[in-house]
């Protein structure tokens, strides 16, 4: 029990840790979840552990397939539910459930693991990435250029918005009477282009509101994550 102990606290501290890379490759991590799921705070209040780390980019992408069981959940999403299915069927799972972490387009673990957390982004944030992406904002514009080193294909660049706090007082369902703090609850996920990766890629978007947001290259929409940047 000691050491158990022991392996957890040094996960959760790995996690809530200031970190020391720049922040020039960071790390993906999606977290499928929803208020109406009473499996889910413990995985809402990890992700909140990594929100603000230069290292990663942590989102929380709200789902529609709790409403039904008495709470609608305000920041849910069908087009999340679709992603976390794509991610299924390309990882040839027949199902799909909450709390779940994508890693990268790669890892998929329990969200209430901090150990497996932590190792996950230990493994892709030491990876070298095949794509170099640059980000910036411009007047009322995001600036995106990337180039690739040996990614080719239909690589899909996308933007997703995300609001990073928000207190939210649950009055139905399996969490009725508690008040929950979500972090980073992702927003109006877009594809902004598909690019073969050949030449250099460039793009001006104009931005409808200030919020954070993450530009994000994968390999197909749900494949592999080449390359990420996040802007508050």
């Amino acid at each position: 029990m000691r050491r158990l102990f022991g392996t957890l606290f040094a996960a959760w501290t790995v996690l809530a840790m200031p970190a020391q890379a720049d922040g020039t490759n960071p790390v993906v991590v999606e977290l499928y979840t929803s208020q109406g799921c009473s499996s889910c705070p413990p995985a809402d209040a990890l992700l909140h552990e990594i929100a603000n780390r230069d290292d990663v980019i942590a989102l929380a992408l709200h789902v529609d397939y709790w409403d039904y069981i008495g709470w609608k959940d305000e920041f849910a999403d069908p087009l999340h539910t679709k992603r976390q299915k794509d991610y299924a069927v390309i990882g040839g799972r027949r199902s799909i459930y909450t709390p779940q972490m994508i890693i990268n387009g790669r890892t998929t673990i329990i969200g209430t693991k901090p150990m497996a957390l932590a190792e996950a982004i230990s493994k892709y944030g030491a990876a070298p990435t095949p794509v170099s992406l640059n980000v910036q904002r411009a007047g009322g514009d995001l600036q995106i250029a990337a180039t690739s080193d040996g990614a080719t294909g239909s690589l899909v660049v996308q933007m997703v918005h995300y609001q990073p706090e928000r207190n939210v007082a649950i009055k139905r369902g399996e969490n009725a009477g508690h008040t929950f703090t979500y972090a980073n609850v992702a927003q109006d996920w877009t594809v902004l282009a598909e690019w073969n990766g050949v030449a250099p890629f460039e793009l001006s978007v104009p931005l409808a509101h200030d919020l954070p947001l993450a530009v994000i290259v994968q390999d197909g929409p749900t494949g592999p994550i080449l390359a990420a940047r996040k802007l508050q």
